[in-house]
């Protein structure tokens, strides 16, 4: 079964959704017998998110108007990752511009396929997340990709060109035609489509329903 994650790295909502997306896909295929080939596909949140990094509450205090929204939202996110067993300190976190995170995804993909890819997507939100790392830093990321086994030099060259930022491009505007606005959006078997981060039950439970629905023709 295929499924398509469209997610942005500096979203915390894409890390909480595709970590038990994840763990909602392991269970299933277990089940059934039924692989998912779970690929992550671009979206940016904030494409005009400066080079430089900034303290990431700081810059969510100036984007919604007060820190008292903010406060609510993180205490909210502090409880779900918690519950989740994943690491947060947002205040170490800094804001980051993430086309080349997006592009380094994309070669990861095209080297070592989706468990490459998720592998490290999983090392990028747990640097923005709970590391204080820029992820729009070259180092950072090409340090990153050698920690799931992708060649460093080779990263490092794909980092400092353009290539791939196409494809970026086209992934974000793939997600422009169907029709989304908000990430992550899962799209199953390019029909199925549950927008959010699901609980695990949830998203086990749509496996399944795509699986009995394609199953009947």
């Amino acid at each position: 079964m295929q499924v398509q994650v469209f997610s942005d790295v500096a979203c915390p909502w894409c890390y909480l959704g595709v970590n038990r997306l994840e763990r909602a896909a392991g269970l299933f295929a277990m089940r059934t017998g039924q692989p998912v080939d779970l690929l992550l596909r671009a979206f940016q949140l904030d494409p005009k998110a400066p080079a430089e990094p900034r303290p990431l509450l700081e810059a969510l205090a100036e984007k919604y108007g007060g820190g008292a929204r903010v406060e609510q939202a993180t205490a909210r996110l502090a409880e779900e990752f918690a519950a989740d067993g994943l690491p947060l300190d947002l205040d170490a976190a800094v804001q980051a511009n993430t086309l080349d995170a997006h592009r380094l995804l994309t070669w990861a993909e095209s080297i070592g396929g989706a468990p490459t890819q998720l592998a490290l997507a999983g090392e990028l939100w747990r640097a923005h997340f709970a590391e204080g790392a820029d992820i729009a830093d070259a180092t950072t990321l090409a340090t990153r990709a050698a920690v799931v086994g992708l060649d460093v030099s080779a990263a490092e060259q794909l980092l400092a060109s353009d290539a791939l930022s196409a494809e970026v491009a086209l992934q974000h505007q793939t997600a422009e035609e169907l029709g989304i606005r908000s990430v992550p959006t899962v799209v199953l078997e390019r029909t199925y489509v549950v927008t959010g981060a699901q609980t695990q039950a949830t998203y086990e439970q749509v496996l399944g329903e795509v699986r009995r629905a394609r199953a009947a023709g």
